[in-house]
Protein backbone atom coordinates (compact mmCIF):
# COMPACT_ATOMS: atom_id res chain seq x y z
CA UNK A 1 0.00 0.00 0.00
CA UNK A 2 2.79 2.41 0.95
CA UNK A 3 4.61 1.57 -2.29
CA UNK A 4 1.46 2.27 -4.33
CA UNK A 5 0.87 5.58 -2.60
CA UNK A 6 4.40 6.74 -3.39
CA UNK A 7 3.84 6.42 -7.16
CA UNK A 8 3.10 9.89 -8.48
CA UNK A 9 2.17 9.19 -12.11
CA UNK A 10 0.36 6.53 -14.14
CA UNK A 11 1.33 4.63 -17.27
CA UNK A 12 -0.29 2.02 -19.46
CA UNK A 13 2.91 0.02 -19.83
CA UNK A 14 6.30 -0.06 -18.17
CA UNK A 15 9.20 -1.97 -19.75
CA UNK A 16 12.13 -2.66 -17.44
CA UNK A 17 15.28 -4.77 -17.06
CA UNK A 18 16.16 -3.97 -20.66
CA UNK A 19 18.91 -2.60 -22.88
CA UNK A 20 16.90 0.08 -24.71
CA UNK A 21 18.84 1.33 -27.73
CA UNK A 22 16.98 4.57 -28.33
CA UNK A 23 18.70 5.42 -31.66
CA UNK A 24 18.38 9.07 -30.69
CA UNK A 25 20.95 11.65 -31.72
CA UNK A 26 23.19 10.88 -28.76
CA UNK A 27 22.85 7.11 -29.07
CA UNK A 28 21.52 6.86 -25.51
CA UNK A 29 20.85 3.47 -23.93
CA UNK A 30 18.25 3.19 -21.15
CA UNK A 31 17.16 0.50 -18.73
CA UNK A 32 13.43 1.18 -18.47
CA UNK A 33 10.68 3.25 -20.08
CA UNK A 34 7.11 4.26 -19.34
CA UNK A 35 4.40 4.42 -22.03
CA UNK A 36 1.01 6.12 -22.00
CA UNK A 37 -1.55 6.31 -24.85
CA UNK A 38 0.95 4.74 -27.22
CA UNK A 39 3.60 7.40 -26.55
CA UNK A 40 6.90 7.10 -24.68
CA UNK A 41 6.73 9.42 -21.67
CA UNK A 42 9.97 8.75 -19.79
CA UNK A 43 13.19 6.74 -19.72
CA UNK A 44 15.37 5.97 -16.73
CA UNK A 45 16.87 3.33 -14.46
CA UNK A 46 14.55 0.51 -13.36
CA UNK A 47 14.18 1.85 -9.82
CA UNK A 48 13.28 5.35 -11.02
CA UNK A 49 10.59 4.25 -13.50
CA UNK A 50 9.11 1.45 -11.37
CA UNK A 51 8.89 3.69 -8.30
CA UNK A 52 7.46 6.71 -10.11
CA UNK A 53 4.69 5.03 -12.14
CA UNK A 54 1.66 2.95 -11.38
CA UNK A 55 0.89 0.90 -14.46
CA UNK A 56 -1.67 -1.43 -15.99
CA UNK A 57 0.90 -3.72 -17.62
CA UNK A 58 4.61 -4.33 -17.38
CA UNK A 59 7.22 -6.26 -19.31
CA UNK A 60 10.33 -7.70 -17.72
CA UNK A 61 12.63 -7.67 -20.78
CA UNK A 62 15.01 -10.15 -19.12
CA UNK A 63 17.99 -8.01 -20.05
CA UNK A 64 17.24 -8.28 -23.77
CA UNK A 65 17.98 -5.60 -26.35
CA UNK A 66 15.27 -3.23 -27.52
CA UNK A 67 15.33 -1.21 -30.74
CA UNK A 68 12.85 1.08 -32.45
CA UNK A 69 10.79 -0.91 -34.93
CA UNK A 70 12.73 -1.55 -38.11
CA UNK A 71 11.53 0.31 -41.20
CA UNK A 72 11.81 -1.45 -44.55
CA UNK A 73 12.29 1.56 -46.82
CA UNK A 74 11.45 -0.30 -50.03
CA UNK A 75 9.08 -3.27 -50.16
CA UNK A 76 6.14 -4.60 -52.12
CA UNK A 77 3.41 -6.07 -49.92
CA UNK A 78 0.90 -6.17 -52.78
CA UNK A 79 3.32 -8.00 -55.10
CA UNK A 80 4.29 -10.38 -52.31
CA UNK A 81 0.65 -11.24 -51.68
CA UNK A 82 0.17 -11.90 -55.39
CA UNK A 83 3.24 -14.13 -55.40
CA UNK A 84 1.79 -16.17 -52.53
CA UNK A 85 -1.46 -16.59 -54.46
CA UNK A 86 0.27 -17.67 -57.68
CA UNK A 87 3.14 -20.04 -58.44
CA UNK A 88 6.10 -19.36 -56.17
CA UNK A 89 9.17 -19.79 -58.37
CA UNK A 90 11.68 -18.20 -56.00
CA UNK A 91 14.86 -20.25 -55.71
CA UNK A 92 14.06 -22.62 -58.60
CA UNK A 93 17.48 -24.20 -59.32
CA UNK A 94 16.65 -25.02 -62.94
CA UNK A 95 14.14 -24.43 -65.71
CA UNK A 96 12.82 -27.97 -65.20
CA UNK A 97 12.16 -27.28 -61.51
CA UNK A 98 10.40 -24.05 -62.48
CA UNK A 99 8.12 -25.92 -64.89
CA UNK A 100 7.44 -28.67 -62.36
CA UNK A 101 6.26 -26.06 -59.85
CA UNK A 102 3.91 -24.65 -62.48
CA UNK A 103 2.59 -28.14 -63.20
CA UNK A 104 1.99 -28.86 -59.49
CA UNK A 105 0.19 -25.56 -59.10
CA UNK A 106 -2.04 -26.32 -62.10
CA UNK A 107 -2.99 -29.66 -60.58
CA UNK A 108 -3.84 -28.09 -57.22
CA UNK A 109 -5.62 -24.97 -58.50
CA UNK A 110 -8.13 -25.03 -61.29
CA UNK A 111 -7.08 -21.69 -62.79
CA UNK A 112 -7.94 -20.65 -66.35
CA UNK A 113 -4.77 -18.53 -66.45
CA UNK A 114 -1.63 -19.34 -64.44
CA UNK A 115 0.57 -16.59 -62.99
CA UNK A 116 3.91 -17.24 -61.35
CA UNK A 117 6.78 -15.13 -60.07
CA UNK A 118 10.34 -15.52 -58.91
CA UNK A 119 12.47 -17.38 -61.49
CA UNK A 120 16.08 -16.30 -61.80
CA UNK A 121 18.11 -17.79 -64.64
CA UNK A 122 21.36 -16.77 -62.92
CA UNK A 123 20.76 -19.66 -60.48
CA UNK A 124 20.64 -22.20 -63.31
CA UNK A 125 23.57 -24.16 -64.72
CA UNK A 126 23.00 -22.50 -68.08
CA UNK A 127 22.32 -18.92 -66.99
CA UNK A 128 20.91 -17.84 -70.37
CA UNK A 129 17.40 -16.41 -70.47
CA UNK A 130 14.85 -19.16 -71.18
CA UNK A 131 12.53 -19.37 -74.17
CA UNK A 132 8.99 -20.78 -74.06
CA UNK A 133 9.54 -24.01 -76.02
CA UNK A 134 9.21 -26.33 -73.01
CA UNK A 135 6.48 -24.14 -71.54
CA UNK A 136 4.48 -24.54 -74.75
CA UNK A 137 4.96 -28.32 -74.71
CA UNK A 138 3.73 -28.69 -71.13
CA UNK A 139 0.91 -26.13 -71.35
CA UNK A 140 -0.33 -25.99 -74.94
CA UNK A 141 -3.81 -24.68 -74.07
CA UNK A 142 -3.49 -23.01 -70.66
CA UNK A 143 -2.18 -19.41 -70.76
CA UNK A 144 0.88 -19.08 -68.50
CA UNK A 145 2.72 -15.91 -67.44
CA UNK A 146 5.87 -16.29 -65.32
CA UNK A 147 7.54 -13.14 -63.95
CA UNK A 148 11.27 -13.01 -63.33
CA UNK A 149 12.38 -12.35 -59.74
CA UNK A 150 12.90 -8.62 -60.40
CA UNK A 151 9.42 -8.16 -61.89
CA UNK A 152 10.93 -6.48 -64.95
CA UNK A 153 10.55 -9.36 -67.40
CA UNK A 154 8.17 -12.25 -67.89
CA UNK A 155 8.08 -15.52 -69.83
CA UNK A 156 4.80 -16.17 -71.65
CA UNK A 157 3.72 -19.29 -73.46
CA UNK A 158 2.13 -19.04 -76.91
CA UNK A 159 -1.33 -19.62 -75.46
CA UNK A 160 -0.94 -16.45 -73.38
CA UNK A 161 0.61 -14.47 -76.23
CA UNK A 162 -2.45 -15.42 -78.30
CA UNK A 163 -4.63 -13.52 -75.83
CA UNK A 164 -2.85 -10.28 -76.75
CA UNK A 165 -3.92 -10.17 -80.38
CA UNK A 166 -1.97 -7.77 -82.57
CA UNK A 167 0.29 -5.48 -80.60
CA UNK A 168 3.04 -2.91 -80.92
CA UNK A 169 5.93 -2.90 -78.48
CA UNK A 170 5.84 0.35 -76.46
CA UNK A 171 8.87 2.56 -75.97
CA UNK A 172 11.00 1.29 -73.11
CA UNK A 173 10.02 -2.31 -73.74
CA UNK A 174 11.27 -5.33 -75.65
CA UNK A 175 9.71 -8.55 -76.92
CA UNK A 176 12.45 -11.01 -77.83
CA UNK A 177 12.43 -12.96 -81.08
CA UNK A 178 14.55 -15.81 -82.42
CA UNK A 179 16.51 -15.75 -85.65
CA UNK A 180 13.38 -16.70 -87.59
CA UNK A 181 11.30 -13.86 -86.19
CA UNK A 182 9.28 -16.03 -83.79
CA UNK A 183 8.54 -14.78 -80.29
CA UNK A 184 10.66 -16.48 -77.64
CA UNK A 185 8.06 -15.62 -75.01
CA UNK A 186 10.27 -13.14 -73.13
CA UNK A 187 8.71 -9.69 -72.57
CA UNK A 188 10.83 -7.00 -70.89
CA UNK A 189 9.98 -3.83 -68.93
CA UNK A 190 7.42 -1.60 -70.71
CA UNK A 191 6.32 -4.57 -72.83
CA UNK A 192 4.72 -5.97 -69.67
CA UNK A 193 2.04 -3.30 -70.07
CA UNK A 194 0.75 -5.21 -73.11
CA UNK A 195 -0.85 -7.89 -70.97
CA UNK A 196 -1.87 -5.99 -67.83
CA UNK A 197 -5.48 -5.94 -69.04
CA UNK A 198 -5.39 -9.67 -69.77
CA UNK A 199 -4.07 -10.85 -66.41
CA UNK A 200 -6.79 -12.02 -64.01
CA UNK A 201 -6.88 -9.95 -60.82
CA UNK A 202 -7.00 -11.47 -57.39
CA UNK A 203 -10.00 -10.37 -55.35
CA UNK A 204 -9.69 -8.42 -52.12
CA UNK A 205 -10.99 -11.48 -50.28
CA UNK A 206 -8.05 -13.43 -51.70
CA UNK A 207 -5.50 -10.70 -51.02
CA UNK A 208 -6.43 -9.82 -47.43
CA UNK A 209 -5.37 -13.11 -45.76
CA UNK A 210 -2.05 -13.03 -47.60
CA UNK A 211 -1.38 -9.43 -46.57
CA UNK A 212 -2.02 -10.43 -42.95
CA UNK A 213 0.44 -13.33 -43.34
CA UNK A 214 3.04 -10.90 -44.65
CA UNK A 215 2.35 -8.52 -41.76
CA UNK A 216 2.97 -11.30 -39.23
CA UNK A 217 6.19 -12.29 -41.04
CA UNK A 218 7.44 -8.72 -40.80
CA UNK A 219 6.41 -8.19 -37.18
CA UNK A 220 8.10 -11.47 -36.22
CA UNK A 221 11.36 -9.94 -37.42
CA UNK A 222 10.78 -6.62 -35.66
CA UNK A 223 9.81 -4.78 -38.83
CA UNK A 224 6.99 -2.35 -37.97
CA UNK A 225 7.06 -0.09 -41.03
CA UNK A 226 7.09 -0.58 -44.80
CA UNK A 227 7.51 1.93 -47.59
CA UNK A 228 5.20 0.33 -50.16
CA UNK A 229 6.94 1.10 -53.43
CA UNK A 230 4.21 1.72 -55.98
CA UNK A 231 0.46 1.19 -55.68
CA UNK A 232 -2.41 1.82 -58.07
CA UNK A 233 -5.73 3.28 -56.95
CA UNK A 234 -7.38 -0.09 -56.24
CA UNK A 235 -4.40 -1.29 -54.22
CA UNK A 236 -4.34 1.92 -52.18
CA UNK A 237 -8.04 1.48 -51.49
CA UNK A 238 -7.41 -2.05 -50.21
CA UNK A 239 -4.62 -0.92 -47.88
CA UNK A 240 -6.76 1.99 -46.67
CA UNK A 241 -9.65 -0.34 -45.90
CA UNK A 242 -7.47 -2.78 -43.97
CA UNK A 243 -5.90 0.04 -41.94
CA UNK A 244 -9.34 1.50 -41.16
CA UNK A 245 -10.52 -1.85 -39.80
CA UNK A 246 -7.32 -2.16 -37.70
CA UNK A 247 -6.39 -5.36 -39.56
CA UNK A 248 -3.14 -3.79 -40.77
CA UNK A 249 -1.15 -2.36 -37.87
CA UNK A 250 2.11 -1.78 -39.73
CA UNK A 251 3.14 1.78 -40.46
CA UNK A 252 2.70 1.95 -44.23
CA UNK A 253 4.18 4.75 -46.30
CA UNK A 254 2.57 4.33 -49.72
CA UNK A 255 4.21 5.50 -52.93
CA UNK A 256 1.62 6.12 -55.64
CA UNK A 257 1.99 4.96 -59.23
CA UNK A 258 1.83 8.08 -61.46
CA UNK A 259 -1.62 7.40 -62.93
CA UNK A 260 -4.19 10.12 -63.55
CA UNK A 261 -6.49 8.43 -61.04
CA UNK A 262 -3.82 8.70 -58.35
CA UNK A 263 -3.11 12.32 -59.28
CA UNK A 264 -6.82 13.08 -58.83
CA UNK A 265 -6.59 11.43 -55.40
CA UNK A 266 -3.81 13.88 -54.51
CA UNK A 267 -5.71 16.86 -55.91
CA UNK A 268 -8.66 15.91 -53.70
CA UNK A 269 -6.87 14.78 -50.52
CA UNK A 270 -3.44 16.39 -50.53
CA UNK A 271 -1.12 14.64 -48.07
CA UNK A 272 -3.27 11.75 -46.84
CA UNK A 273 -3.14 10.20 -43.39
CA UNK A 274 -5.34 7.42 -42.05
CA UNK A 275 -4.08 5.98 -38.76
CA UNK A 276 -0.87 4.10 -39.67
CA UNK A 277 -1.16 4.82 -43.41
CA UNK A 278 0.61 7.86 -44.85
CA UNK A 279 0.43 8.81 -48.53
CA UNK A 280 2.87 11.53 -49.56
CA UNK A 281 4.92 10.27 -52.50
CA UNK A 282 4.92 9.02 -56.08
CA UNK A 283 7.05 6.23 -57.53
CA UNK A 284 8.47 6.60 -61.05
CA UNK A 285 10.38 4.03 -63.10
CA UNK A 286 13.23 5.56 -65.08
CA UNK A 287 14.82 2.30 -66.24
CA UNK A 288 14.55 -1.45 -65.81
CA UNK A 289 16.53 -4.00 -63.82
CA UNK A 290 20.15 -5.02 -64.21
CA UNK A 291 19.35 -8.73 -64.01
CA UNK A 292 16.95 -8.41 -66.96
CA UNK A 293 19.45 -6.22 -68.84
CA UNK A 294 16.95 -3.37 -68.71
CA UNK A 295 18.96 -0.97 -66.52
CA UNK A 296 19.93 2.10 -68.54
CA UNK A 297 23.71 2.46 -68.82
CA UNK A 298 25.87 5.28 -70.15
CA UNK A 299 28.01 2.76 -72.02
CA UNK A 300 26.90 -0.56 -73.57
CA UNK A 301 26.54 -3.72 -71.53
CA UNK A 302 29.79 -5.64 -71.27
CA UNK A 303 28.05 -8.81 -72.48
CA UNK A 304 25.84 -7.02 -75.07
CA UNK A 305 27.86 -4.55 -77.18
CA UNK A 306 25.79 -1.77 -78.79
CA UNK A 307 23.02 -2.22 -76.19
CA UNK A 308 22.59 0.27 -73.32
CA UNK A 309 19.33 -0.89 -71.70
CA UNK A 310 15.86 0.64 -71.61
CA UNK A 311 14.50 4.07 -70.75
CA UNK A 312 11.07 3.91 -69.11
CA UNK A 313 10.45 7.64 -68.53
CA UNK A 314 11.24 10.54 -70.82
CA UNK A 315 12.85 13.68 -69.47
CA UNK A 316 9.64 15.64 -70.06
CA UNK A 317 7.48 13.03 -68.29
CA UNK A 318 9.79 13.04 -65.29
CA UNK A 319 9.87 16.82 -65.14
CA UNK A 320 6.07 17.06 -65.24
CA UNK A 321 5.77 14.57 -62.40
CA UNK A 322 8.41 16.46 -60.43
CA UNK A 323 6.47 19.71 -60.81
CA UNK A 324 3.21 18.04 -59.81
CA UNK A 325 4.83 16.66 -56.66
CA UNK A 326 6.38 20.00 -55.73
CA UNK A 327 3.04 21.76 -56.23
CA UNK A 328 1.25 19.33 -53.92
CA UNK A 329 3.84 18.84 -51.18
CA UNK A 330 4.63 15.32 -52.35
CA UNK A 331 7.89 13.45 -52.61
CA UNK A 332 9.09 11.83 -55.86
CA UNK A 333 10.88 8.49 -55.49
CA UNK A 334 12.56 7.38 -58.72
CA UNK A 335 13.62 3.84 -59.57
CA UNK A 336 17.11 4.26 -61.03
CA UNK A 337 19.51 1.34 -61.41
CA UNK A 338 21.84 2.07 -64.32
CA UNK A 339 24.26 5.00 -64.26
CA UNK A 340 22.47 6.77 -67.15
CA UNK A 341 19.13 6.56 -65.32
CA UNK A 342 20.75 7.75 -62.08
CA UNK A 343 22.27 10.72 -63.92
CA UNK A 344 18.88 11.63 -65.43
CA UNK A 345 17.20 11.53 -62.03
CA UNK A 346 19.88 13.66 -60.40
CA UNK A 347 19.58 16.29 -63.10
CA UNK A 348 15.77 16.32 -62.68
CA UNK A 349 16.23 16.92 -58.94
CA UNK A 350 18.18 20.14 -59.51
CA UNK A 351 14.97 22.14 -60.00
CA UNK A 352 13.39 20.42 -57.01
CA UNK A 353 16.29 21.57 -54.87
CA UNK A 354 16.11 25.10 -56.28
CA UNK A 355 12.45 25.31 -55.27
CA UNK A 356 12.62 23.44 -51.97
CA UNK A 357 15.98 22.32 -50.51
CA UNK A 358 14.10 19.94 -48.16
CA UNK A 359 12.21 18.18 -50.98
CA UNK A 360 13.49 14.74 -49.85
CA UNK A 361 13.16 13.30 -53.36
CA UNK A 362 14.59 9.78 -53.29
CA UNK A 363 16.63 7.71 -55.69
CA UNK A 364 15.58 4.11 -55.25
CA UNK A 365 18.25 1.41 -55.77
CA UNK A 366 21.13 3.56 -57.17
CA UNK A 367 22.90 0.32 -58.04
CA UNK A 368 25.32 1.72 -60.62
CA UNK A 369 26.46 5.32 -60.17
CA UNK A 370 29.03 7.11 -62.29
CA UNK A 371 31.61 8.20 -59.66
CA UNK A 372 31.52 11.68 -61.21
CA UNK A 373 27.81 11.92 -60.29
CA UNK A 374 28.18 10.96 -56.63
CA UNK A 375 28.63 14.55 -55.50
CA UNK A 376 25.23 15.47 -56.98
CA UNK A 377 23.44 13.51 -54.24
CA UNK A 378 24.78 16.16 -51.88
CA UNK A 379 24.49 19.10 -54.26
CA UNK A 380 20.78 18.51 -54.99
CA UNK A 381 19.88 16.83 -51.65
CA UNK A 382 18.81 13.55 -53.25
CA UNK A 383 18.06 10.87 -50.65
CA UNK A 384 19.63 7.47 -51.52
CA UNK A 385 17.36 4.49 -50.78
CA UNK A 386 19.12 1.15 -51.28
CA UNK A 387 18.77 -2.55 -50.57
CA UNK A 388 22.01 -4.14 -49.28
CA UNK A 389 20.99 -7.72 -50.06
CA UNK A 390 20.91 -6.81 -53.76
CA UNK A 391 24.68 -6.38 -53.60
CA UNK A 392 25.31 -9.83 -52.13
CA UNK A 393 22.79 -11.47 -54.47
CA UNK A 394 23.92 -9.75 -57.66
CA UNK A 395 27.65 -10.13 -57.04
CA UNK A 396 27.58 -13.55 -58.77
CA UNK A 397 26.97 -12.02 -62.19
CA UNK A 398 27.14 -8.21 -62.09
CA UNK A 399 30.73 -7.93 -63.37
CA UNK A 400 29.75 -9.85 -66.51
CA UNK A 401 27.19 -7.13 -67.32
CA UNK A 402 29.17 -4.06 -66.30
CA UNK A 403 32.78 -4.99 -66.86
CA UNK A 404 35.56 -4.26 -64.38
CA UNK A 405 35.80 -0.55 -65.18
CA UNK A 406 32.26 0.22 -63.95
CA UNK A 407 32.42 -1.74 -60.69
CA UNK A 408 33.83 1.34 -58.93
CA UNK A 409 30.39 2.96 -58.64
CA UNK A 410 28.38 -0.23 -58.16
CA UNK A 411 26.43 -0.80 -54.92
CA UNK A 412 28.45 2.06 -53.45
CA UNK A 413 26.52 2.46 -50.20
CA UNK A 414 29.31 3.97 -48.12
CA UNK A 415 30.07 6.52 -50.84
CA UNK A 416 26.40 7.45 -51.07
CA UNK A 417 26.18 7.85 -47.31
CA UNK A 418 29.29 9.99 -47.24
CA UNK A 419 27.78 12.30 -49.85
CA UNK A 420 24.26 12.72 -48.48
CA UNK A 421 24.79 12.05 -44.77
CA UNK A 422 21.88 9.62 -44.54
CA UNK A 423 20.82 6.47 -46.36
CA UNK A 424 17.52 4.56 -46.20
CA UNK A 425 17.74 0.77 -46.21
CA UNK A 426 15.16 -1.76 -47.38
CA UNK A 427 14.90 -5.22 -48.91
CA UNK A 428 12.80 -4.83 -52.09
CA UNK A 429 10.83 -7.90 -51.00
CA UNK A 430 9.62 -10.20 -52.52
CA UNK A 431 12.61 -9.85 -54.85
CA UNK A 432 14.67 -10.45 -51.71
CA UNK A 433 13.54 -11.88 -48.38
CA UNK A 434 11.83 -9.70 -45.77
CA UNK A 435 14.41 -10.74 -43.16
CA UNK A 436 16.13 -7.55 -41.87
CA UNK A 437 19.03 -9.55 -40.41
CA UNK A 438 20.09 -10.42 -43.97
CA UNK A 439 20.08 -6.67 -44.62
CA UNK A 440 22.34 -6.02 -41.63
CA UNK A 441 24.73 -8.82 -42.56
CA UNK A 442 24.96 -7.72 -46.20
CA UNK A 443 25.43 -4.05 -45.37
CA UNK A 444 28.10 -4.57 -42.72
CA UNK A 445 30.01 -7.58 -44.04
CA UNK A 446 29.10 -7.46 -47.77
CA UNK A 447 28.53 -11.22 -47.66
CA UNK A 448 25.44 -13.38 -48.10
CA UNK A 449 24.12 -15.60 -45.32
CA UNK A 450 26.46 -18.40 -46.45
CA UNK A 451 29.51 -16.16 -45.97
CA UNK A 452 30.19 -15.62 -49.64
CA UNK A 453 32.29 -14.01 -50.99
CA UNK A 454 34.85 -14.74 -48.33
CA UNK A 455 36.46 -11.28 -48.36
CA UNK A 456 33.21 -9.43 -49.00
CA UNK A 457 31.86 -7.92 -52.22
CA UNK A 458 33.38 -4.48 -52.82
CA UNK A 459 34.06 -4.49 -49.08
CA UNK A 460 35.26 -0.88 -49.08
CA UNK A 461 31.59 0.12 -49.51
CA UNK A 462 30.43 -1.59 -46.30
CA UNK A 463 28.48 0.32 -43.66
CA UNK A 464 29.15 0.21 -39.95
CA UNK A 465 26.63 -1.52 -37.69
CA UNK A 466 25.60 1.89 -36.31
CA UNK A 467 25.06 3.33 -39.80
CA UNK A 468 23.10 0.26 -40.86
CA UNK A 469 20.78 0.42 -37.86
CA UNK A 470 20.19 4.12 -38.47
CA UNK A 471 19.36 3.31 -42.08
CA UNK A 472 16.70 0.89 -40.82
CA UNK A 473 15.26 3.23 -38.18
CA UNK A 474 15.66 6.99 -37.90
CA UNK A 475 16.93 7.59 -41.45
CA UNK A 476 14.08 5.49 -42.84
CA UNK A 477 11.68 7.65 -40.83
CA UNK A 478 13.31 10.82 -42.14
CA UNK A 479 13.02 9.50 -45.70
CA UNK A 480 9.23 9.41 -45.24
CA UNK A 481 8.72 12.65 -43.29
CA UNK A 482 8.02 10.69 -40.09
CA UNK A 483 11.11 11.44 -38.01
CA UNK A 484 9.01 13.28 -35.39
CA UNK A 485 6.96 10.14 -34.74
CA UNK A 486 9.05 7.09 -35.62
CA UNK A 487 12.58 5.82 -36.04
CA UNK A 488 13.86 6.42 -32.51
CA UNK A 489 12.59 5.93 -28.98
CA UNK A 490 12.29 9.37 -27.40
CA UNK A 491 9.89 11.18 -25.14
CA UNK A 492 6.81 12.21 -27.10
CA UNK A 493 7.37 9.73 -29.96
CA UNK A 494 5.45 6.56 -30.74
CA UNK A 495 6.18 3.56 -28.54
CA UNK A 496 6.88 1.41 -31.59
CA UNK A 497 9.69 -1.01 -30.84
CA UNK A 498 10.69 -4.65 -30.56
CA UNK A 499 12.59 -6.79 -28.09
CA UNK A 500 15.20 -9.00 -29.73
CA UNK A 501 15.08 -12.67 -28.90
CA UNK A 502 18.90 -12.82 -28.84
CA UNK A 503 21.58 -10.10 -28.87
CA UNK A 504 22.17 -8.48 -32.23
CA UNK A 505 24.82 -10.46 -34.09
CA UNK A 506 27.85 -8.39 -35.10
CA UNK A 507 29.93 -11.36 -36.20
CA UNK A 508 30.88 -11.92 -39.84
CA UNK A 509 29.20 -15.33 -39.57
CA UNK A 510 25.46 -15.00 -40.11
CA UNK A 511 23.03 -16.36 -37.54
CA UNK A 512 19.22 -15.95 -37.58
CA UNK A 513 17.35 -13.80 -35.10
CA UNK A 514 13.75 -12.84 -34.34
CA UNK A 515 11.68 -10.46 -32.29
CA UNK A 516 10.69 -11.78 -28.89
CA UNK A 517 7.95 -9.18 -28.63
CA UNK A 518 6.92 -6.41 -31.04
CA UNK A 519 4.90 -3.29 -30.14
CA UNK A 520 3.19 -0.68 -32.30
CA UNK A 521 2.19 2.46 -30.37
CA UNK A 522 2.40 0.57 -27.10
CA UNK A 523 0.21 -2.32 -28.32
CA UNK A 524 1.76 -5.78 -28.45
CA UNK A 525 1.34 -7.11 -31.99
CA UNK A 526 3.68 -10.11 -31.90
CA UNK A 527 5.03 -12.40 -29.20
CA UNK A 528 7.02 -15.64 -29.20
CA UNK A 529 5.48 -16.59 -25.83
Amino acid sequence: CLSSCMKTESADLVVFNAEINTMNENGDVAQAMAIRDGIVIEFGPDRQILNKYSYSNSIDARGKQIYPGFIDAHGHMISYAALLLGVDLVGSPSEIEMLERVSSYKNEHNKAVIIGMGWDQSLWKDDAFPDNCKLNEMFPKTPVCLYRIDGHSALLNNSFIGLLGDFEVPNGGAVLQDEFGNYTGLFVDAALQLFEGVLPKYTNDEMKPKLLEIQEELLAHGVTGVHEAGVNADELSLLDEMVSSNALKLNIYAMLAPSEENKNFVRKNGVYRNKSLLVRSFKAYVDGALGSSGALLKEPYHDHPNYNGLSLSSVSELNRLRDFCLSNGYQLNCHGIGDAAVSQILEMCKKAYDKNPDHRFRLEHAQVVDPKDLKLFNTYAVFPSVQPTHATTDQRWVASKLGAERMKGAYAYKSLLNQFGMIALGTDFPIEYTNPYYTIHSAVHRKNAKGFPKKGFLAEESLSIKETLKGMTIWGAFASFQEKELGSLEQGKHATFFILDRPLNKSSTFSPNYSWKTFVKGEIVHSLD
